[in-house]
């Protein structure tokens, strides 16, 4: 199963139209929002095209192939325009691997949760990488509308055991790893 991994759109209807291009031509089976889908946030400037309503037509589209994480900017009143589920936390089971999906403001590389399994995913931070602990591949995909730090605007990829950090403007890959090497 190919997965596309986001996060941290932040209402931006211009990126999240770019996610589902990406989600489309990467054919995927499964969408994972990693949060902060909606809202800028009070220290966030407005990103490209804000436009929340327009940010849920597009997700709503693709609700059926949708896993969506609740993060710290995302509120109750979110669910009411949005056909999928906010959720604090998911573990997804694919190829054979544990994948465990979060937004990273509570559990992170710096706090991994308990039983994370063999991928640990989270975004909040708004950079982009790749990483282990051990035999845990821990992974943030960085910030779809509004990166800090110099890296691209940037989502992930899992397929046949490897995932793989890509630009979401090219779709070029910036680095991949081996899940359970």
């Amino acid at each position: 199963m190919k997965i596309v991994v986001a996060s941290d759109l932040h209402g931006s209807a211009y990126y999240a139209r770019k996610v589902a291009e990406r989600f489309a031509a990467e054919e995927a089976q499964l969408l994972i929002l990693l949060g902060d889908i909606y809202n800028h946030g009070p220290r966030n400037p407005l990103p490209t095209d804000y436009a929340p309503m327009q940010v849920a037509e597009i997700l709503n589209a693709l609700s059926d192939r949708l896993i969506a994480i609740k993060g710290n900017c995302d509120s109750e009143v979110d669910q009411m325009i949005s056909e999928f589920a906010l959720t604090p936390l998911a573990q997804v089971f694919a190829d054979g691997y544990k994948i465990t999906c979060t937004h990273g403001h509570e559990w992170n590389i710096d706090r991994l949760p308990p039983n994370a399994g063999d991928v640990l995913l989270y975004g909040h931070f708004h950079v982009n990488w790749i990483s282990c602990v051990g035999s845990l591949v821990v992974a943030n995909p960085g910030s779809a509308a509004l990166p800090k730090d110099g890296t691209p605007h940037g989502y992930l990829t899992i397929d046949a055991g490897t995932l793989a950090l890509k630009d979401l403007e090219t779709g070029e890959t910036l680095e991949t790893v081996s899940i359970g090497a």
